[in-house]
């Protein structure tokens, strides 16, 4: 057990290795209560949401969800987020080491509509892997298997009144299931107990983090913060700068996103090393950037890792990773830097 974001959260269950492996090949379940919930609703919900995010929130039917980034009026990232429209309102998901931040900070931009903090009520569990669909189909009376990417429906699991996403952190598919904090406990035994024919485990925050990574899924903190821009950091296809004005457009429209201040850029190392978040990045010898990211890929058999590197570093320059006092030799690399095999 460690503490993360206030809350007391478990790292591990049995090895990152088991429940990594578990997760691309099988299925894990997650607790992922910490997270923040929000939710804006009234007559000037939707414009209070738009001006509070990059991404654009009208686009969004009932039961539809999408991820974005709010900004501060510099351009750089308070938190990144995902948003679902409800029926008469938006609830947002918000990261928990940022909520006490996200919550003074939304709520001082909510003055048109009712604005309130619900994550104390409600709790979160994910079920993610090649097998979670046919699990929580077998637990659930609605169809969810239908259900789309980034899009839920209220249904009951395992006799849980539970809202049902088709999301996840890990770039496998599967659920997130929300549900009032008192029945969580209940779910998760259930959940257990029906999975365990299928090899589903329980997951903790190491697996977690190394399944994001090969995906090439961002973390607040580490990949990006306050002070980063969408575009330097990858994620400038959350920036509608076409829906209307939101906080920070008037900072990012001056911004070439073809040639962001930072370049993010995924690596990969071989032999022994494992490059850490700020460890410095060397272009040709010379300082060139910094690791946000990195670990060992279970999936990929060698060392993966994100990079913010200057934005006048050459594409074609020759990297290495200062790894305490020793430059290991690094390759960019596309992200993700793994892909859920077609029809998995």
């Amino acid at each position: 057990m460690v503490e993360f974001g206030g809350f007391d959260m478990p790292l591990q269950y049995s090895t990152i290795r088991e429940e990594h492996i578990a997760v691309r090949t099988r299925c894990g379940l997650f607790d992922l209560s910490h997270m923040g919930e929000v939710r804006f609703s009234g007559d000037r919900a939707l414009d209070v949401v738009q001006t509070l995010v990059t991404n654009d929130v009208a686009r969004l039917e009932v039961g539809g969800a999408l991820y974005g980034v709010m900004c501060n009026e510099a351009g750089g990232i308070v938190d990144d987020v995902v948003v679902y429209r409800e029926a008469g309102s938006y609830m947002v998901v918000i990261n928990a080491a940022c909520r006490p931040k996200d919550i003074a900070w939304m709520g001082a931009h909510s003055a048109e509509c009712t604005f309130e903090d619900i994550g104390d009520s409600v709790a979160l569990l994910a079920v993610q892997g090649p097998r979670a669909v046919e699990l929580i189909s077998s637990m659930c009376p609605d169809d969810v298997a239908a259900l789309r990417p980034f899009h839920c429906r209220d249904s009951e699991v395992a006799g849980v009144q539970a809202s049902v996403s088709r999301t996840g952190y890990t770039g496998e598919d599967g659920f997130e299931l929300y549900v009032d904090a008192a029945d969580a406990p209940g779910l998760w035994d259930s959940l257990l107990k029906t999975g365990a024919p299928e090899g589903l485990i329980p997951c903790g925050l190491g697996a977690r983090d190394t399944l994001r990574l090969e995906a090439g899924l961002r973390l607040y903190g580490q990949d990006m913060d306050d002070t980063t821009d969408p575009y330097s950091c990858a994620l400038g296809w959350t920036v509608k700068l076409q829906k209307g004005d939101f906080i920070g457009k008037s900072v990012l429209v001056q911004l070439d996103p073809a040639h962001p201040p930072r370049r993010f850029a995924g690596i990969e190392l071989q032999g022994r090393a494992i490059a850490r978040h700020g460890q410095q990045v060397l272009a040709d010898g010379e300082a060139a950037g910094v690791v946000t990211s990195g670990t060992y890929s279970f999936t990929l058999d060698h060392s993966i890792a994100t990079a913010s590197l200057f934005g006048d570093v050459p594409p074609d320059a020759e990297l290495s990773v200062d790894i305490r006092g020793t430059a290991a030799a690094a390759t960019v690399v596309p992200l993700p830097f793994y892909r859920r095999p077609k029809g998995a």
